[in-house]
């Protein structure tokens, strides 16, 4: 039976969508292009291509702290005035990138992007989860998303032909007229929801817990470098640990916690959460991998290696057609359980990947493991919020964000940091040496995925049923 909707509102549905969509495509696409350029930026700037990893990890590290607060911003401040500051500083954030002369200015630059970006996507999941029923949900989460794909399909190509024949500071300042245009449709369409009631900020709870965030990332981006002592490494990770652990016992006796964790009592949330960080652990640290493996590794040129990674964003774009009816089928449960077999295993295939393999075989990984990611991601996205209420919107949608983005991070950290550990102290520019080390790597990526999917076990063959419909009538809500 279908939903009576107000003409607003109406209008409001068909139009967000790609108000989120155009911020999230810019983000996307960054990230892609800043994926395929480091080798390039990394020569220009005089440093080692692993340990450009501090340009993509103080990104996600800033995000990862950030989005606690995104929720309470939301309620506080409005969905429309919080997700256009978001954008305006992503995009500020960009022209200072294009303007660095050096990594540290680079890395700071990184960290403004990283404030607009941790605002981005959970506020427009907020305003998506507010104004769309749980039945339309899946559906306007696949419209967004689809869209979105775009950056990833663009962004290898992009970024490989900008730093072939451009300086690699357009990689950012590409993002300019997006960020402008994603600003007049804010301005335009997005709606202004917000909170019923303007709970305080729990600060104690965001010291606590971003600075154990931040402080845990940023160890595991300098654990196993060299010129580190070992022991005062050890004691930043146990006070890290500390940090984090004395968030936990202050969430439970402060009444209106930053993160509240009593959402983790709702077991479809919990699995989609923990069961969705892990099984990210695995396939985050790809995109930073797989550019090493293909130009130090296998001596393409940036292009060309952005050719090769395409197919995986032009694969997920299809499969994101498909994903409501295959979830419908099948459920959640079974989906993701052999779902997150099938991407382990993917990963681990990339192993295979060296001088002298054809070109059709790792374009057809790539198309591969982009129709397995993209029915991961939905399905865990989706399962997230099948049993949340309404008031629960922002809580959800900051923790969910809050553990994606963090299971990036560290995915990229702990990528490297395996990397390493395999490399030891061999000359890293040998490619003779270089595709083993990253071959390792990828085997032990894939292991963590395919080991993730003993989480999703724990499902009910019936969860996410009210966001999928499966076993129930089609529906018939626009």
């Amino acid at each position: 039976m279908g939903e009576t909707v107000d003409p607003g509102l109406e209008k409001t549905r068909r139009y967000l969508p790609w108000v989120v969509a155009v911020a999230l495509f810019m983000q996307q696409l960054d990230g892609t292009i800043v994926n395929t350029a480091v080798p390039t930026m990394a020569a220009s700037l005089g440093v080692a291509s692993l340990s450009l990893k501090s340009v993509l990890t103080s990104y996600t590290i800033a995000i990862g702290v950030l989005i606690p607060l995104s929720g309470w911003l939301a309620d506080r401040f409005g969905t429309k005035r919080v997700f256009g500051f978001a954008v305006a500083v992503f995009t500020l954030g960009s022209l200072a990138c294009g303007l660095s002369q050096n990594l540290p200015m680079l890395i700071a630059s990184r960290v403004l992007q990283g404030v607009g970006a941790a605002f981005m996507m959970p506020v427009g999941r907020i305003a998506l989860l507010k104004t769309f029923p749980k039945s339309g949900i899946l559906r306007a989460m696949n419209f967004v998303i689809i869209p979105a794909l775009l950056g990833p399909l663009l962004g290898p190509l992009t970024g490989g032909l900008i730093v072939h024949w451009l300086p690699w500071r357009m990689i950012f300042l590409i993002n300019l007229p997006i960020g402008l245009l994603g600003l007049w449709l804010v301005k335009k369409h997005m709606p202004d929801h917000r909170g019923v009631e303007n709970d305080r900020l729990d600060t104690v709870g965001f010291v606590l817990f971003g600075g154990g965030v931040a402080l845990l990332s940023w160890v595991l981006e300098i654990f196993g470098e060299h010129s580190m002592d070992p022991l005062p490494v050890a004691g930043l990770a146990a006070l890290s640990l500390a940090l984090i652990g004395g968030y936990l016992w202050h969430s439970r006796r402060d009444p209106q916690p930053l993160l509240p964790l009593d959402l983790f009592k709702v077991r479809t949330f919990r699995v989609s959460v923990a069961g969705g960080f892990v099984t990210r652990l695995g396939i985050a640290g790809m995109p930073f991998l797989l550019p090493l493996l293909y130009q130090l590794g296998m001596g393409f040129t940036p292009w060309q290696a952005g050719l090769l990674v395409m197919p995986q964003a032009g694969a997920a774009i299809g499969m994101k057609l498909l994903t409501q009816r295959i979830l419908g089928r099948f459920g959640h449960k079974q989906v993701l359980v052999v779902n997150t077999l099938l991407m382990g295993l993917l990963i681990a295939a990339f192993s295979q990947v060296g001088p002298g393999t054809p070109v059709w075989a790792i374009l057809l990984f790539s198309v591969a493991q982009g129709c397995v990611s993209a029915l991961q991601f939905t399905a865990m996205n989706s399962l997230a919020y099948a049993d949340t209420s309404d008031a629960e919107a922002s809580d959800a949608s900051t923790m969910a964000s809050t553990g994606q983005q963090l299971s990036i991070s560290f995915g990229v950290a702990f990528a490297s940091l395996v990397t390493g550990a395999f490399l030891g102290s061999i000359d890293r520019s040998d490619a003779a040496l270089l595709v083993p080390a990253l071959h390792k790597a990828f085997l032990l990526l894939g292991a963590v995925s395919v080991a993730s999917a003993a989480t999703f076990l724990t499902l009910k063959k019936s969860d996410g049923a009210n966001v999928s419909g499966h076993g129930q009538p089609a529906d018939t809500d626009p």
